[in-house]
């Protein structure tokens, strides 16, 4: 496998001179990896809903309908091959076109009681009934409460448990294939911010920038963003940051941050940069060196034996070297990504609660500290994230996008 992935972006395309990525290898790989995580966690099966997990276990890539996540498409892995449950619009390009799948069924959307009860009563009685699972220890991710309540009432005899924690420790660390297709989505990431970068003028809203950028990803073959909503912000808008491309009009003096990412081949790549459109007040190039530093240094912290609080510890000690500290926007620094484009570790997460995390090699990971500084004439906000991999002999920054030489300069 080694001669496939070398750390670099070969092409996305299939070819014959070269050997690329066997996603036929990956999907069985993937499969090894849940059926371990089940059998560590006690599982007889399990039954997941989530788009990265049902993509994980089949390769499915459906149509998203916006706020029905959970509610489309689900998998059912016991003993054998894993058994689809698709939304009636994907079924049947999916028994048509995915050979991989001996079994996927037709389902309705999960949202109305008799729908739901269909589902639990006809369907997925057939299925855990030839599979023997009527007594199972089964985990689930993400269902309704209409669809829980059928499952308990339907099933009274199936012990339910956690399977979001069982999918996310099959998912922890990337194999090989699956980083061949990280470095991909990468490439085309950086396309994306670089071509959002180029059209930052005064007299621009933020959402052509975005426009232009989405136009960059799907010529490229992305399908998705890293985000539903590409986020682009200007001047004062990044001072607290608007998480979105609004119809705000770019100025000079304004600091502009990009963070729209791209997802190729069920694989995620977030990466963000901010840059000045004009010249660069001294208060802007302070924000900016600081997050600069504190965003190195944490990566430099991100060894194999290191903890996500380790880490944390680095990058926050940074940003109070610069009277900082206080001005971190209130979210996590740093998360895992893979199939899902959040996915745990997170690092710097500010709540209560977070798991102390040791990196181990394989693991990805966008590094994004964000700090802002409230009433700077356009703006006094910074976030600089990249894609970072965990390797044996220390971290890998795959992203290669350098920063904003004005905003960095002495």
């Amino acid at each position: 496998m080694s001669s496939m992935h070398e750390g670099w972006a070969p092409g996305p395309f299939a070819a014959d001179y070269e050997q690329r990525v066997n996603l036929d290898a990956l999907r069985r790989k993937r499969l090894e990896r849940a059926r371990e995580a089940m059998a560590a966690g006690g599982l007889d099966a399990l039954l997941v809903w989530k788009n990265e997990n049902t993509r994980y276990l089949t390769s499915l890539r459906p149509q998203l309908i916006a706020g029905k996540s959970g509610l489309l498409n689900g998998v059912l892995l016991a003993e054998g091959d894993p058994i689809l449950f698709a939304s009636g619009g994907d079924a049947d390009r999916a028994r048509q076109h995915m050979p991989w799948l001996e079994e996927v069924h037709a389902i309705p959307i999960l949202e109305e009681r008799g729908l739901i009860a269909h589902f639990t009563d006809t369907i997925l009685e057939d299925v855990v009934r030839q599979h023997r699972l009527h007594r199972a220890r089964i985990g689930v991710d993400l269902v309704s409460q209409g669809l829980h309540d059928a499952l308990r009432a339907r099933f009274p005899d199936i012990h339910w448990v956690d399977g979001d924690a069982v999918m996310h420790a099959a998912r922890l660390i990337k194999l090989p294939e699956e980083l061949a297709l990280i470095e991909e989505a990468v490439a085309i990431a950086e396309a994306v911010t670089q071509t959002a970068i180029d059209y930052v003028r005064p007299g621009v809203r933020e959402i052509e920038i975005a426009a232009e950028a989405m136009r960059v990803l799907f010529r490229l073959g992305g399908e998705y963003a890293h985000v539903t909503s590409p986020f682009v912000a200007s001047g004062e808008r990044m001072s607290p940051p608007t998480r979105l491309a609004t119809d705000k009009v770019v100025r000079h003096g304004d600091v502009v941050f990009i963070d729209i990412g791209a997802m190729w081949n069920g694989y995620f790549a977030d990466m963000g940069r901010t840059v000045i459109c004009g010249e660069p007040s001294s208060e802007q190039k302070r924000v900016f060196r600081a997050v600069h530093e504190a965003h190195g240094a944490g990566i430099e912290a991100m060894r194999p034996g290191a903890t996500t609080a380790h880490v944390t510890k680095v990058i926050r000690q940074t940003a109070a070297s610069h009277g900082l500290a206080e001005h971190f926007l209130t979210l996590f620094i740093g998360h895992g990504i893979g199939v899902g484009s959040n996915e745990p570790p997170y690092i710097g997460e500010p709540f209560p609660g977070a798991a102390a995390v040791t990196l181990e090699p394989g693991m990805v990971f966008a590094m994004e500290p964000l700090i802002w500084v409230p009433d700077v004439p356009g703006g006094g906000g910074v976030r600089l994230e990249d894609m970072v991999l965990i390797t044996e002999d220390g971290p890998h920054r795959l992203s290669r996008l350098p920063y904003d030489p004005q905003l960095l300069g002495a």
